[in-house]
């Protein structure tokens, strides 16, 4: 496993990184999930994602139940708050009072001390930032949060962030969390650029197209045992099962196959090609899953084949 940097900060993360949207606390009971962060962790793993949403909260007890085997300092683990905990006014968004109140949740439900990053899962228009980044560096200088993020914020939103944060020197943001995948290439044109320029990492979630750069749909079969069959999980990776995704991952496929590679393997080296990326978070539910994904941290394509990947996708 190799590791990267977190932005401009010191802290290193594996490039790829383990989350439990969708998985742990809901699909996968609790013993798999628990042998499954375990191989992770094994394998070079020291990255580790989970947000206060999932499941309620039941994703984040997966997590760092499984992560107790282990000394605290060994991994870094995540979480995060916006979306809504409940129904009153205020259990959602990035006031003051909310974020407060849910990294204080997080901390008793995880059994931690600190979280390593917390991220605003999305912006919140109804708050102020400079209210959300206060919060959050005080939060900072009380040794409950290590550093600061975000997530699936644009890069006007991302650069009011900085300018913000030098504006009252408080703590800067040092990653962001947004979709990144062969088929989903929209931050290379504004996010990856501003980020850059203020040292803030990618950490990329839905590398693999939900599953479609796995191979595991083609044709538009969706196998009894996938996530897709879920009716809870399906409608995220539906939407993938055309024609044309189809036709391109079966070159992918091919091109993989020719280079001794699967596309599972392709998919991910491809996304680490690119230097802003810290991090490829990937959803295993299995052991052999992350088995198979974290052999990409070691594939490094040549000109060549991401020439070839280029006239696939577009």
């Amino acid at each position: 496993m190799k590791y990267r940097r977190l932005g401009r900060s010191g802290l290193k993360v594996s490039e790829i990184s383990l989350g439990s949207w969708l998985t742990y606390g809901k699909t996968v009971e609790k013993e798999m999930a628990t042998r499954t962060i375990h191989k992770a962790y094994e394998l070079g793993v020291n990255f580790f994602d989970s947000a206060n949403v999932y499941e309620r909260g039941e994703g984040e007890k997966v997590m760092s139940l499984a992560l107790k085997s282990f000394p605290r300092e060994s991994y870094v683990l995540t979480t995060k708050a916006f979306w809504p905990m409940g129904e009153g006014p205020n259990d959602r968004g990035l006031s003051r009072k909310h974020v407060f109140e849910q990294v204080h949740a997080s901390l008793r439900r995880m059994q931690l001390d600190y979280i390593d990053v917390f991220y605003c899962h999305r912006y919140d228009p109804e708050t102020p930032v400079d209210e959300t980044l206060r919060i959050i560096d005080d939060l900072i200088r009380q040794g409950k949060i290590l550093y600061a993020g975000v997530s699936e914020w644009t890069a006007a939103q991302i650069e009011e962030a900085v300018s913000v944060s030098e504006k009252y020197l408080l703590d800067r943001i040092v990653v962001n969390q947004p979709r990144y995948n062969m088929f989903e290439r929209y931050i290379e044109q504004e996010i990856i650029p501003v980020s850059e320029k203020y040292g803030i990492s990618q950490v990329v979630f839905s590398p693999l197209a939900q599953g479609m750069l796995t191979g595991k749909y083609k044709g538009g079969q969706i196998p009894s045992d996938s996530r897709a069959s879920n009716k809870d999980i399906g409608q995220f990776i539906k939407r993938f099962l055309t024609e044309d995704y189809d036709r391109q991952v079966g070159q992918l496929e091919q091109l993989a196959t020719e280079h001794d590679l699967t596309i599972t393997e392709l998919a991910l080296a491809w996304i680490l090609r690119q230097p802003n990326v810290a991090s490829a978070l990937v959803g295993a539910s299995k052991p052999e899953q992350i088995e198979a994904n974290v052999k990409a941290s070691e594939i490094e394509l040549s000109v060549d084949i991401l020439e070839k990947v280029r006239e696939i996708i577009g």
